[in-house]
Parts: structure tokens; sequence; C-alpha cells
């Protein structure tokens, strides 16, 4: 299976399972305060928002008093409850009397779990999958303090005066201890400089106007990375490396006597000398060993470099217990709940994040996958998109459950019921806003990939 089938299939498993327990959230709610639910849906059976067309079904089944069954239309799911304005926008059964078990006859605070049903379930689907991988897995990182060789780094960061083999010491002058967390600090936390280790010194950087932009627009994963030797992992048969003898093991220090020992300092040293002779001061086996050859004009020897970073460097690993998997799950779900909601939040108030190069469909979702099947990062970013759910559907948006809540709140407090008109117009109103936003979020994916 090709990588980009691997990560169709984990986006529609992930989305498929999410959407279905989001539904069964809204579901469960209704089935408990006595709400008749008279369809279940994975996907739409119409053509979304416009509920009179193209209605029909790839499976249904009936059973009580709901019809079980999966759509045509493959974004979303609902759950259709008696007596509610909702996408099916059923006018006909909201201009009979109410009857009893409709959710319009349900008590205020009633009514208000169901809407939220959807967005819980979505949270505890988040929580429970990280317990799991923390049970199962634990929790391992790269310490800054231990990327003992410093960063190596990309063009955004050489412009705001970062340097290959800078120690990154903090942000804002706070010390980040977790690798992966420097970026974001950046990002996130809207960090304003670093402090970094070059020399035995300290110095102060600013994070100048533009950075921001540039990491997130740039290649992913690009502006630092821990810095790494060039330690040969295997030698292609036939290529220059094997006539000039090199080994798997080895590790370059030098070619003609230029500093070659890491990753930057390597390529910068064979672009320059392509085609020329050359001699490589290499370890091997603990001893200085010097081979000799003709760079080819291509600079590429013909070696497979050990990228492996556990070979390098020393991460931690927390092991939690059950009862410790269980704490971590809850604050790793909130933590990751409020990166996510901060992230939302910069969209409209960062100069340095634009909507448009930062807002995506479901072409973004599926990258957000690996190539290669691997369990644990796949229970990870399947409780990240539920994560992403939970919070999408509780914006203030008529058709979104958040919608919903809003009215419900407010009559709650007033003790006035919002009118079923004002419902209707508010819904249609919303359902056409998200159908907008769905084609304006994935017609910029569109666009993204032909632009590449």
């Amino acid at each position: 299976m090709s990588g980009t089938a691997m990560k169709v299939l984990q986006l529609f498993i992930a989305l498929s399972l999410l959407i279905v327990l989001h539904e069964f959230g809204h579901f469960f709610f209704a089935r408990l305060f006595k709400t008749r639910v008279e369809k279940f849906y994975l996907f739409f059976d119409f053509l979304f928002p416009f509920s009179g067309l193209l209605n029909f079904s790839l499976f249904k089944k009936t059973k009580g008093d709901t019809e079980y069954g999966i759509g045509w239309f493959p974004l979303g799911g609902y759950v259709k409850i008696a007596g509610m304005v909702d996408e099916s926008m059923d006018k006909d059964q909201m201009a009979l009397p109410p009857q009893p078990w409709e959710y319009r006859s349900k008590k205020a605070y009633q009514r208000l779990f169901i809407m939220l049903g959807g967005i819980i379930v979505n949270v505890l689907v988040a929580i429970l999958i990280y317990m799991a991988v923390f049970s199962i897995y634990g929790e391992e990182y790269l310490p800054v303090a231990n990327a003992r060789y410093g960063v190596m780094v990309d063009s955004t960061a050489k412009s705001m005066g970062l340097h290959n083999g800078d120690k990154i010491i903090s942000v804002d002058g706070k010390p980040v201890q977790r690798f992966e967390r420097i970026v974001s600090s950046l990002i996130l936390d809207e960090g304003k400089s670093i402090q970094v280790e070059r020399d035995g010194q300290r110095i102060d950087l600013p994070v100048k106007e533009g950075i921001v932009h540039s990491i997130i627009t740039g290649p992913k994963g690009t502006f630092i990375t821990p810095r790494m030797p060039v330690v040969v992992d295997e030698v292609v048969k036939g290529n220059t490396a094997d006539a000039m003898g090199m080994k798997a093991g080895d590790s370059i220090i030098a070619i003609n006597g230029m500093p070659a020992g890491f990753i930057d300092q390597y390529d910068s040293v064979v672009k320059a000398l392509a085609g020329q002779p050359i001699t490589i001061s290499l370890i091997r086996e603990g001893k200085l060993t010097q081979i000799n050859g003709t760079l080819p004009e291509t600079s590429k020897l013909g070696f497979m470099r050990n990228v492996d970073p556990s070979r390098y460097f020393s991460f931690e690993m927390i092991k939690y217990s059950p009862a410790q998997a269980i704490g971590k799950g809850f604050t790793y779900t909130f933590e990751k709940f409020g990166d996510y909601m901060q992230n939302f939040k910069l969209l409209f108030t960062s100069k340095e994040i634009k909507v448009n190069e930062s807002m995506g469909g479901i072409i973004s979702f599926g990258k957000i996958f690996p190539a290669e099947f691997d369990m644990q990062k796949f229970l990870m970013l399947t409780a990240f998109v539920s994560i992403i759910l939970a919070f999408m559907n509780l914006l203030p948006i008529p058709g979104l459950d958040g919608g919903y809540v809003i009215f419900l709140l407010w009559e709650m407090i007033t003790g006035r019921q919002v009118s079923e008109k004002v419902m209707e117009r508010a819904t249609s109103i919303g359902l056409v806003l998200l159908l907008s936003l769905m084609v304006y979020a994935n017609g910029l994916d569109i666009f993204r990939l032909f632009r590449h």
C-alpha cells in the first residue's frame, strides 16, 4: 500500500470512528431523557446542507424507533432527534403540536446535555485514548539539555541569528524542558526571544517580525532540529563510498581538513568540493582512519547516514502505572485542548498567522497521519482529532452544537425560549456558513496541491 493510501485509510478510520462516537453522545443523552431519535447516520444521506436533495443511503436498518445508516455524502454525520430544528430541517414535524417524547418538550438542562453530548464524548474519547497510550507505551521525549551537539538550523532560524551548534537554553527567559516544545513556545506562547549558549557565551536573540510566519509556511520540522554527527549506516555497493573503502559504522570527522563531522558541515563541504579529489578523515572502531577518492559532480558518495536520534541522544522515558496514566490522560487532554484553542485564537489576533495559510480541509487532515502505520502514532493523532472535533463543535455557530448551546443558555438565563422560526432561520444561515467554510478550506487544500 502506498504512503498516500495509508494516510487516507488512517484518516477514514479515525474520522468515521470519531463521528460515530460524537453522534452517540447526542444519542445517549437523548435516550437518557426519553427523547426519540429517528435517525443515526454516519455521513449524510442528502447533499449537505440541502436536506431535500439527493436523499439516499448506502446502508440503513431500522431498529425500534431509530433508523441506523450510512449516508453517501462522506462528511460528518448526524442524529435526527424528534422535535428539534437540525440539519434535516423537518418543518412538517415542527408544525405539529409538541409530543412528550420530543426534544422541544424536554427541560432546558436536559436539552443542554443532549446538545453537549457529542462534545462530552469526544473529550472522553481523547482522555481514554491518552490513558491507554501512556499506560502501554509510556512517554518518551528529548530533554533540551540532552541535545548535546546543539541544534541544526534552517534559513529562517539563521535569519534571526541562530547558528548551527547553538544550545537552546530558554524562550523569553523561561527554560524549556522538552525539545519539541521550543517551536510551539515561539508560536503558541508568542515568544519574543530565545536564549542560547554559543562557544561558552549566553546570547539573547530576539524573534524578529516575520519569523513565526516563515516557520508556519516553510517546510515542517526544519526550523531547528537536534544536530547529529555523520555516521555511516549502509554503503551502497558499486558507488564511490564503496570504492574508497568506507564501511558501516564509520564516523566522518573531516574532508580535506575541513570539519565535516555534523550533517550541516558535511553537506556544506561536499557541495563545495564537487568533482574534486578528497581525503576523508573518519573514526573506525575507535581509531582515526583516512580514505581517498574523487567526489562525484553530484556530491553524492553513495552511503546512507544513520539518522536515528536514539543513537546519539539520551531520551527520557516516563513509565506510568494504570493509576498515573488516568491522571496523565486528563491533564494531557486539556493541555492539547488549550494548545488548539490558543492556535485558533492566533488565527484572528496574530500578525504572523494568516487564515488562508493555516486553514485546511480534508487533505490537510490526512497529511498529519504518517505514511507508514504505527499504532502509537495513530492513537495519539486520533485522540488529537477528537479534541479538534470537540472544539470545533463548541464554536457558537448555528448548525453546530455550540450554536444550539448559546440559544439554550439564553433560555436558561432569561427564562424565554427562542422561537422555532428564529431557530430555523439561524440554523439555515449557519448551515450555509458551514458549507461555505468547508468549500473554502478544501479549496485552499486543492490550490496548494496545484501550487506545489
